[in-house]
């Protein structure tokens, strides 16, 4: 461990060990290190690996971090997600709620769909996306810990909402009748359990001595209140975030825990690891002029000995083409001139419908590019599939997994009969494999559910292939022979073949989930079935890779933990970047100035921040106005690029104001003159001013914007 090359502060966190510390861990600060070094601080001072648990927001973090520990110590640290964690503790202790061990877990589409039987069961249709809306209800509802029993229906006053009062008992019944967790349930039910159970409470506090929590800032109330569950004995805490990159609430993140930090945990040491180890400092003096405009917050100020490098670039297009048109020219610029690998460039963008106009400009160029964030590998379908027959051989009682496959391939059992089946093994109280295979051997003792003889058929056919992989997965086989057997058994390539446009791409990823299986099996001790589709349901898009020689596109809230040698930041106009959405909200609008802040220190060398005067708008054109943010940066940090006549660089706060918009040769419209072309667009001692000639005056006017109100024609 070269403790010599940590700054006075990051060894300070180091060298912590009794007592709650958090660590203000701003943007490129040698987090990570920070975190690892301390974990192996604390194995050298002759804490065992199996005392300190280490939890964080991305299983490829918790990886980074097991693999660092494991190289430095030799050591095993258990190092994962919350979700992870949650699961970890079910598995083991699940049973006095209950629930089997071997519960499934389902994904989002898994959840939906069994929150459709229940609206089949209450006979409510899904109009207006309702479903969707009861589902979000209810995730709500498990992250802020309410019970179905809890929920005040005073308070409730949409349909959804009123619906959400039947549907989510009904749903967590339906769930614990399947043996089976949502997402949600993994923090939920955990907390529940550890609330209601203090023998298993105590059993883990005494488990893990000291806890460190990664991202702290992100946390919801669940995660905060089993964080603070686990601690409530030791108090070795050791949370790292900074709530200047807090900008998930819409996933339930709560700020105000890392603020709160230390009244919740009394004399808490508190850290601030300011020295930035990524950008240059002109770059970093922008981002801190941005961010302190928020009142909410620890302050601190990022500085970096990386040299003062670049200005920050100023492009105030004059409508969105144009602004797609600067990107293009200034990536083939630094790609050419300073050597910039393309997948060390990105374009970041508030919502996803704005990257539309820079794919056509990249397309067009023949560039490539890779739009982070799309579907990923493991919500494919064919991935999903394959994925579910496995399920189902596990558990047997997942009524979801054999709801997606027992018609794939085609078997003549339409949803109606489906439907049937399920209610009856939900009425009998039996296991959905078990109650199918009593309808077919012994069917008078189920005598109100009946099948035709083709559905019958089909049905016999589906059990023996399950019972033939029941059997393979019996003998022990490996997992990869296992998805083989599953894929030629069930038939499933024929199926593929249906569809021969796709066919070969799915096959493709079919041989990519095999070799997959097979890799895993391989790096994991122990390794087992119900550990492989764990994991799989555990990953999240956000966390693949984007491709090495393509540009990067996504939103802000996708670029969070990246770092890319050029950074554009387009849209940074009024109602887009602060969105329409935040502008009357404070809470919302600081978010939205976070949002900024994380997207202008992903940037290492050079970072353009881009306007646009005129653009489309929920598909109407709309003249725009530059981004509060943007002026909130002082004009010593920015080199104003945008097409207008600038003489000198105090004058670029006048490139934003909201009345000085036109440049030379654009066409505009007065309201006595009618059309005219701006020659000139200047300074007077009156603000922004524009020669333009007017065609029906056959001659030049003067005009001073702010009283002018030009239009654009």
């Amino acid at each position: 461990m070269d403790i010599d090359s940590l700054n006075p502060q990051q060894l300070e966190a180091v060298n912590h060990v009794d007592g709650p510390a958090l660590v203000l861990a701003g943007a490129g600060s040698g987090k990570t290190r920070v975190v690892t070094y301390r974990i192996s601080k604390l194995i050298e001072m002759g804490v065992l690996p199996s005392d300190t648990l280490a939890v964080t927001f991305t299983n490829k973090a918790a990886g980074e971090m097991r693999k660092r520990i494991e190289e430095e110590k030799g050591a095993h640290v258990l190092a994962c997600t919350f979700h992870s964690l949650g699961a970890r503790i079910l598995r083991e202790s699940i049973r006095v709620m209950g629930y089997r061990s071997d519960f499934t877990i389902y994904d989002e589409e898994d959840s939906l769909k069994l929150l459709k039987t229940c609206f089949d069961s209450l006979q409510i249709k899904d109009e207006k996306g309702l479903l969707k809306g009861v589902r979000m209800q209810i995730s709500s509802a498990k992250n802020d810990l309410i019970p179905p029993d809890q929920i005040d229906s005073t308070s409730l006053f949409s349909q959804s909402d009123k619906l959400f009062v039947d549907l989510y008992p009904l749903y967590q019944q339906k769930l614990k009748e399947a043996n089976a967790l949502d997402f949600d349930d993994l923090l939920y039910l955990t907390v529940k359990l550890l609330q209601e159970h203090k023998d298993v409470l105590h059993e883990y506090q005494n488990r893990w001595l000291f806890l460190l929590i990664d991202e702290y800032q992100d946390t919801n109330f669940a995660q905060y209140t089993l964080t603070k569950l686990l601690v409530e004995k030791n108090k070795n805490i050791f949370a790292v975030g900074d709530p200047d990159q807090s900008i998930y609430s819409f996933r339930g993140a709560r700020y105000q825990n890392i603020l709160n930090f230390d009244e919740d945990f009394a004399g808490a040491k508190i850290i601030t690891l300011d020295q930035n180890y990524r950008s240059t400092n002109r770059i970093l003096h922008a981002a801190n002029a941005v961010i302190e405009h928020n009142p909410q917050r620890y302050e601190k100020n990022l500085w970096s000995d990386l040299g003062e490098g670049e200005k920050v670039g100023l492009y105030v297009a004059q409508n969105e083409k144009a602004e797609a048109e600067f990107v293009m020219e200034k990536i083939a610029q630094h790609h050419l001139d300073q050597r910039i690998p393309l997948n060390q460039i990105v374009i970041f963008y508030r919502t996803n419908s704005q990257s539309r106009i820079f794919e056509d400009a990249l397309l067009s160029r023949r560039i490539p590019y890779k739009v982070i964030g799309g579907i990923s590998f493991y919500q494919r379908k064919e991935i999903k599939d394959v994925l579910a027959y496995l399920r189902i051989v596990l558990s047997g009682i997942d009524t979801v997994s054999f709801a997606r496959t027992i018609n794939i391939p085609k078997r003549g059992i339409g949803l109606t009969s489906v439907h049937k089946l399920v209610e009856g093994a939900a009425k009998y109280q039996m296991p959905i494999l078990d109650f199918c295979a009593q309808l077919l051997n012994q069917p008078k003792s189920v005598s109100d559910v009946s099948l035709g003889p083709k559905q019958k058929e089909g049905l016999k056919e589906y059990l023996n292939i399950i019972h033939s992989l029941k059997e393979t997965l019996s003998a022990e086989a490996k997992i990869c022979d296992l998805i083989q057997d599953a894929i030629e058994k069930t038939g499933y390539m024929n199926y593929l073949k249906e569809d021969p446009e796709r066919f070969e791409d799915r096959q493709e990823n079919l041989e990519a989930l095999i070799s997959k299986a097979a890799e895993w099996e391989e790096m994991v001790p122990n390794p087992s079935l119900q550990m492989f589709l764990e994991e799989l349901t555990l990953k999240t898009s956000t966390e693949e890779q984007g491709d090495q020689g393509a540009i990067q596109m996504m939103t802000l809230h996708n670029g969070k933990g990246l770092e890319f040698e050029l950074v554009f930041v387009v849209g940074l106009d009024e109602d887009l970047l602060p969105h329409v959405n935040s502008k009357d909200n404070p809470e919302s609008l600081e978010e939205e100035r976070r949002l900024c802040y994380v997207g202008m220190t992903r940037a290492r060398k050079f970072l353009y921040l881009c306007s646009s005067y005129y653009r489309y708008m929920w598909g109407n054109p709309r003249l725009m106005k530059p981004s509060r943010f943007l002026k909130e940066i002082p004009v010593d940090y920015l080199e104003n690029l945008s097409p207008v006549n600038i003489h000198s660089e105090e004058e670029i706060a006048d490139v934003l104001d909201d009345d000085f918009i036109f440049s030379e040769g654009t066409r505009v419209r007065h309201k006595e003159f009618g059309e005219g072309i701006v020659q000139k667009a200047y300074h007077t001692s009156y603000g922004p001013t524009y020669d333009v000639f007017f065609e029906t005056l056959n001659a030049p006017r003067s005009l001073v914007a702010k009283y002018a109100k030009l239009e654009l024609a």
